[in-house]
């Protein structure tokens, strides 16, 4: 049996030269690769409580729903600006050239509620600090964070120091 790492596509020198992009979709693609990652990060929550999991668009949703499915929890979305249809609550963040918004639905998360929090990766951290922070400010308790591919070398675990951080795959470098 093939380990997780060998379903992930590396591709050097994109976007930039010096850069290996860990490309996810070989992983999607792949019947048993996509099997084998929903089911390693299942696995590296399983002692974990929580409520509901929440994820962000697009890959986020590719991954924490099984997961939600699998486990009888509700999923909800954290999405970009402008894309849900009632009532949301939104913070601002900067990324490495830019800066972004994300959206939940101010009902999505009760006050009390054990929040998991589900994505691909975790690079520098400004997206997962932004997700936590939008949780919280819902009354929502993150209790963990899962993500498939951590890129250890730009020291996102650091920002949200404090959070349990589980990662399926850890790359050293960027």
């Amino acid at each position: 049996m093939k380990k997780l790492e060998e379903y992930v596509r590396s591709i050097p020198d994109f976007p930039e030269e010096g850069i290996i992009f860990r490309d996810v979709t070989s992983v999607l693609q792949d019947a048993d690769g996509l099997h084998l990652a929903i089911d390693t990060m299942q696995e590296k929550i399983k002692d974990l409580e929580y409520d509901v999991i929440a994820g962000p668009e697009s890959r986020g949703f590719i991954f924490g729903m099984p997961i939600a499915y699998n486990n009888n929890k509700p999923f909800v979305l954290i999405r970009k600006a402008g894309k849900l249809p009632c009532e949301t609550v939104s913070i601002d963040y900067d990324l490495e050239y830019g800066k972004a918004t994300i959206e939940m639905h101010k009902d999505s998360v009760k006050k009390g509620q054990k929040v998991l929090i589900v994505d691909d990766l975790i690079a520098t951290g400004g997206t997962t600090e932004a997700m936590v922070k939008l949780v919280e400010s819902l009354g929502g308790e993150v209790v963990g964070i899962v993500v498939l591919m951590e890129l250890a070398g730009l020291k996102g675990r650091e920002r949200i120091r404090g959070y349990r951080l589980e990662s399926a795959i850890v790359y050293e470098g960027k």
